[in-house]
């Protein structure tokens, strides 16, 4: 197999870069006034402009050809078609499916699994509208008000961003709460105030086996248990999202209330599914199916676009372009809308859990940099504390830029205060100010020579600093299924061309290990003795105490 560095586009963008790099987009800009149009992509629910990014027609065009060297095309549809292209669990990746609007039949090993998946959906559609009408009834006969949503990772990740996205089409018909942290502050908060007679909790869990996720469900069950005095009352409180029946119906839960997961469904790519039972608890199930119509939409786009002007395409080769040739060694997700607060988090999991990897498809040491570590906050929030970062230090850190049109809160005032930083923001950190620029301000304000040779240097920002705008008409059901997807699609593109296996997570796996076997340490009172001596001294004093 060929190594990505060996290929033509890949040896060119390497020389390209050191070009580059000497380049800024000031030039750039004055040199081409129709710049944002050939940089720019509308979709039917967004914008997306990549004309702030440190690139010209040759850098596209040899970025692109680098996605045509690495069959891009050809991946994509072995995705969609179902082969096994997570190779080292020997597993398809079919998450596209779960969204798939089409009546189109789906053959896997002669099987038609988009029955099963419509199968999935009615059973989620019959459920949600019995809770939510009030017909399912807990131990005591009174009907559910709120939902307990236990899971972590993928599990807990992407319902509670978008329940939260999405806060402002909920009819409050049903209250959803999170629980993800096997630290017992946070389920013990959450169930603090909730009448046992009233609690739904859904165990969202592929195995059934995951230690965080069973600490919590158990301490649920003896939550309820002795409030009803009777484990009988376990079905009639727990459902479960799993694979693992068995797991489950040991547990307590009736065999009914188990709702399918299958393996060609990763749990950061699984929202669509039945792990997305509080959405359409929250929203009512119509709403829920407007999340997968968006983000079937953005798979049709991906599907049927040129690769010149398919959204999620161009994000990826962005991506490589400021890591792995410019040498970016993080990236900022920045939403200028409060219900996008925690777009950042779900983001971190989605790439870093996928592409965070050293190792490619042929088992071998990647020798260049795969993708940046992911981080960032509300943008207005950040400007007030590490964008001093983001516009002066020596890191660059490249940046997406996420707002919308029109506020799902329109306040008089609001939403233009926060419109105008968000434009101000990409464009300070592009254009930046040079020091002839700060001495005729400050000069201009009246400030004594003294004062200016003290200040200038301080004030000056290189800019240069590549962003990203997502311009989206306004967040919905719609709009944020389409959104999620954008990056979905521009996670398996970076897998790609890096040659990275996306689709497993063994990385997660070792402290997960570990942990299992300190933790019967920490029960029986005895510390291995090989453990290297911090680990040792450490788990001595944590059962000495102070």
């Amino acid at each position: 197999m060929t190594s990505r560095e060996s290929l033509p586009s890949w040896l060119q963008l390497q020389k390209h870069s050191e070009t580059m790099k000497n380049q800024h987009m000031n030039t750039l800009f004055a040199a081409d006034s129709n710049r944002f149009n050939d940089f720019s992509i509308k979709l039917p629910s967004m914008l997306l402009d990549y004309s702030k990014n440190l690139l010209t027609d040759e850098t596209l065009h040899l970025l692109l050809k680098l996605a045509d060297e690495c069959e891009v095309e050809l991946w994509r549809e072995k995705m969609f078609v179902g082969e096994h292209i997570n190779k080292t669990e020997d597993r398809a990746v079919l998450h596209t499916l779960l969204r798939d609007r089409s009546s189109t039949p789906f053959i896997v090993d002669g099987k038609n699994i988009k029955a099963d998946v419509q199968s999935a959906l009615k059973k989620m559609e019959s459920f949600t509208e019995s809770v939510r009408q009030g017909s399912w009834r807990g131990y005591s006969g009174k009907g559910i008000t709120d939902i307990v949503n236990i899971g972590v990772g993928g599990s807990n990740l992407g319902p509670q961003m978008v329940t939260e996205a999405l806060k402002q089409y909920s009819d409050n018909r049903i209250n959803v709460h999170y629980v993800s942290n096997v630290d017992g502050t946070q389920i013990a908060s959450v169930l603090r105030p909730l009448n046992p007679e009233t609690v739904l909790f859904i165990i969202s869990s592929k195995t059934f086996t995951t230690t965080e996720t069973m600490t919590n469900a158990q301490t649920a069950m003896e939550w309820l248990v002795a409030s009803s005095f009777d484990e009988k009352a376990i079905s009639d409180h727990f459902v479960a999202v799993s694979s693992n029946k068995e797991n489950a119906i040991k547990f307590g839960i009736a065999p009914e209330n188990i709702f399918d997961m299958w393996d060609w469904v990763g749990g950061r790519f699984s929202l669509w599914s039945a792990i997305g039972l509080p959405i359409a608890l929250d929203l009512g199930f119509e709403q829920f199916i407007e999340v997968l119509e968006g983000a079937f939409e953005m798979d049709c786009h991906f599907k049927q676009t040129a690769l010149k002007d398919n959204a999620p395409v161009i994000l990826a080769l962005l991506s490589v372009w400021n890591c792995t040739f410019l040498g970016a060694q993080s990236q900022a997700i920045l939403p200028y809308d409060q219900t996008l607060h925690m777009l950042s988090a779900y983001l971190q999991q989605a790439e870093m859990e996928s592409n965070g990897k050293s190792v490619s498809w042929h088992g071998k040491e990647v020798p260049y940099a795969t993708v940046p570590s992911i981080w960032g906050e509300l943008g207005i929030n950040g400007q007030h504390a590490f964008y001093q970062y983001l516009h002066q230090s020596n890191n660059i850190v490249p940046a997406d830029f996420i707002g919308s049109i029109k506020s799902v809160t329109p306040l008089k005032g609001h939403h233009e205060t926060l419109m105008a930083n968000f434009f101000a923001q990409t464009q300070a950190l592009m254009e930046g100010v040079n020091e002839e620029q700060v001495r005729a301000d400050l000069k201009a304000k009246g400030r004594t020579a003294e004062y200016i040779d003290k200040v200038a240097p301080h004030k000056v920002h290189k800019g240069n600093r590549p962003t990203n705008t997502i311009l989206m008409k306004q967040i919905s059901p719609k709009s944020i299924g389409s959104l999620i997807a954008l990056y979905e699609h521009k996670i398996f593109v970076q897998g790609i061309i890096l040659q990275i296996c996306s689709f497993d997570q063994w990385g997660v796996e070792l402290g997960k290990g570990l942990a299992n076997k300190i933790q019967q340490e920490l029960k029986s009172k005895t510390i291995s003795t090989k453990h290297d001596s911090s680990t040792r001294g450490l788990i001595d004093f944590y059962m000495n105490g102070l």
